[in-house]
């Protein structure tokens, strides 16, 4: 089975992907409000983003999703590297996991959760 992890694009996201082989293959989404790009990835490497993150999971749509923005930051810098969308993107990006994942403790560090008050 094929698994797909989204990266959504701002200006100068969709500016740096301009002229490469990966411009031609950016979907727009939600009414053309958003635009994405898609890395299909398999079991393995699927099995390997939800070991490294314990908040990823699989949607409905067999995307994973609820990964750290370090990850998705990475996956993105490493396609503009490439100019690829296939799943060498996302190895690339599992051979560095300890720094994304340091990283992303960071992150969480910055945004706490929010407190809930139960009564």
């Amino acid at each position: 089975m094929e698994y797909i992890i989204e990266v959504f694009l701002d200006e100068y996201r969709l500016n740096k992907l301009k002229g490469t082989p990966v411009e031609s293959q950016i979907d727009a989404v939600f009414g053309g409000e958003l635009k994405v790009v898609r890395v299909k990835v398999g079991e393995e490497v699927k099995g390997e983003v939800l070991k490294a993150f314990e908040t990823a999971r699989i949607d409905s749509r067999a995307c994973i999703t609820d990964t750290p923005v370090a990850f998705k930051r990475a996956v993105f810098d490493e396609i503009a590297k490439q100019k690829s969308l296939n799943e060498d993107v996302v190895k690339a990006v599992l051979a560095r996991i300890n720094e994304i994942k340091d990283l992303a403790a960071k992150e969480s560090e910055f945004l706490p959760a929010p407190e809930i008050e139960t009564d």
